[in-house]
């Protein structure tokens, strides 16, 4: 089955075929899927949607947002728009205890991404989260640091400082009553290399292997030649996700489509030294059908909004068939024209965030960025074409490590570009228009694969 764009939509009768619900709604139990650093809740949507498309209740699957979802440089001193591992652990508990309450389960399903694996380690370890956790997935998470030395002790990533040493003390870097399992890559995870290139150290050791993300005494599964985001995102680590909760295989990895799919998120923007989860109030948004072939707008707004003190923008309901333009407009931000393939189902986690034009990009005719949110881009691994140019401008070879390409235009302002991505089994276009940065504007384009 080819897990593409073209190829993941379900009919209900489909659905209802293959949505077997574990032990019926009252024994599913309920997952909270945490993101990693810099991230926000909004990559969950698509593991979301598998687990709602294989019966899992929808109000039984939550995704965090962090407020401040950076870490610190030095856990132990404060830092403008960043968060230490308390800060992250204290959030987490706090939620749980809103999701057990509310859902009368005993026991709930934590599942993390990189650094959102952190919080829950300690949340198990040493906030007696062992008590109400069945099983914790860490999916790419960097159980022993992305380096281990004796600069910067107390970087919560050091393997050496206090903070994982603490977590891995002991014969077993888990607990008894959990039910624990890694999802690493074999050697294309950018945060597991021997070799400090990733983190600004090209050349010096890092003293850390392929298999830093493993924990001894629990499950270890290896994707091959999935990266650091993919061991979460990926459908190869939905399924391994599934069939170890549940003990069963998922009955399928694809999406079932709803045809007319409610969506709502939160807009953010960019605080002190880097991107916030903080609603950025008195921003407008806009929602444009658009046609998936050119980018070209189908008629006036469907939706517009100011963002208030809850930051949410919606909700808006879109239709499964369509693409969109989201068009940002926020004191001190750029004009923001987001474009993004048409939404399966529907999800209240689509955040977005404001940007804003780089200097050096000011000179542009216009500034067009291809992302990759759920995963990064490798050669060669993947095909990446945007506005024809083959491989897409900024991704180097070997390990995938970026998850942006950025296009400056030097002329041809308003025309459309089209940005066309496959890997393996995922194949995904975007078409968007190349809005002018003299107007102070800039665009994205949005992979969901």
């Amino acid at each position: 089955m080819k897990i593409g764009r073209r190829s993941l939509l379900l009919t209900p009768l489909a659905l209802g075929a293959c949505a077997v619900m574990p032990g019926g709604a009252g024994g599913t139990p309920p997952i909270l899927f945490v993101h990693g650093n810099g991230d926000s809740a909004a990559l969950w949507h698509t593991t979301i949607w598998r687990f709602e498309t294989n019966g899992w209740p929808r109000e039984r699957l939550t995704a965090l947002d962090f407020p401040h979802p950076l870490a610190r440089s030095d856990d132990t001193k404060p830092q403008d728009n960043r968060s230490s591992a308390k800060e992250q652990t204290d959030f987490l508990a706090n939620l749980v205890e809103e999701i057990l309450t509310a859902t009368g389960a005993s026991k709930l399903v934590l599942v993390g991404s990189s650094r959102g694996g952190n919080p829950i380690r300690d949340y198990i370890k040493n906030r007696e989260g062992h008590r109400k956790v069945s099983h914790a997935i860490l999916c790419g998470t960097p159980n022993h640091g992305v380096r281990v030395g004796q600069d910067g002790l107390n970087n919560e990533f050091n393997g050496a400082g206090p903070f994982l040493t603490g977590l891995n003390a002991g014969a077993t870097e888990v607990h008894a009553d959990v039910a624990f399992m890694t999802i690493r890559s074999d050697n294309n995870d950018k945060f597991a290399q021997p070799d400090g290139v990733w983190i600004g150290a090209k050349g010096k050791p890092t003293n850390v292997t392929f298999d830093g993300p493993a924990l001894k005494g629990a499950k270890n599964v290896v994707l091959a030649q999935r990266d650091h985001r993919e061991v979460s995102f990926h459908p190869e680590a939905f399924a391994q996700t599934y069939e170890f909760i549940t003990g069963r295989p998922a009955a399928t990895l694809a999406i079932a489509s709803e045809s007319r799919p409610v969506l709502d998120g939160k807009l953010s923007g960019i605080g002190p030294g880097g991107p916030s989860n903080l609603p950025l109030v008195g921003a407008t948004l806009q929602v444009f059908a658009v046609d998936a072939s050119t980018g070209a707008r189908q008629g006036e707004a469907r939706h517009r909004k100011e963002i208030a003190a809850d930051g949410r923008w919606g909700p808006f309901v879109a239709d499964s068939g369509t693409a969109y333009e989201f068009v940002i407009s926020a004191p001190g931000y750029a004009t923001t024209h987001l474009y993004r393939s048409p939404f399966l189902r529907s999800s209240d986690i689509v955040n977005l965030r404001a940007e804003r034009l780089a200097e050096a990009d000011k000179g542009a005719a216009a500034v067009v960025t291809l992302s990759r949110p759920r995963g990064y881009f490798g050669m060669p691994r993947d095909r990446i074409t945007l506005d024809g140019v083959t491989p897409a401008p900024g991704i180097p070879p070997g390990v995938a490590g970026v998850s942006s390409s950025k296009l400056k235009l030097s002329s041809g302002a308003g025309r459309p570009v089209v940005a066309d991505y496959a890997s393996g089994t995922l194949e995904e276009r975007i078409v968007g228009l190349a809005w002018p940065a003299a107007e102070n504007r800039v665009v994205v384009l949005e992979l969901t694969n």
